[in-house]
């Protein structure tokens, strides 16, 4: 078996080639972008205030997951009621808080383990 009939002559190699600059290239541009992660700045025109602590910032990502148990809730309950909701919305509205609650309770089980450690600490 010759390496012409495995790429399809010089043109796959070619392809092939190219491909793998292109792949190369990529990886390079996400080693500079992780390297030198550019500034986040705040959404403008939202004219609510960024949480200043760590309380305020647990207390709306709690909301944000209350809120999307909720519309999973409401889009389930459409569905059930046999308004016209694509079945599809409605499961992926439902993983969504799923994947958002499980998230929430593994961020709650690492507090209380950092709790029992701060804890059990000789002073």
């Amino acid at each position: 078996m010759s390496v012409s009939a495995v790429g399809g002559g010089g043109m796959g190699i070619d392809r092939i080639l190219q491909m793998r600059q292109q792949i190369l290239e990529r990886n390079e541009a996400l080693s500079r972008a992780s390297a030198n992660p550019a500034p986040v700045s705040a959404p403008q025109g939202t004219g609510q205030a960024q949480p200043t602590s760590f309380a305020a910032s647990l207390e709306q990502a709690l909301q944000g997951v209350n809120a999307q148990q909720t519309k999973a809730g409401a889009l389930s309950e459409s569905y059930e009621r046999g308004e016209t909701i694509d079945i599809a919305k409605v499961m992926l509205a439902r993983q969504e808080a799923s994947v958002g609650f499980e998230a929430t309770l593994q961020v709650r089980n690492k507090l209380l383990s950092a709790y029992k450690d701060i804890m059990s600490m000789p002073v």
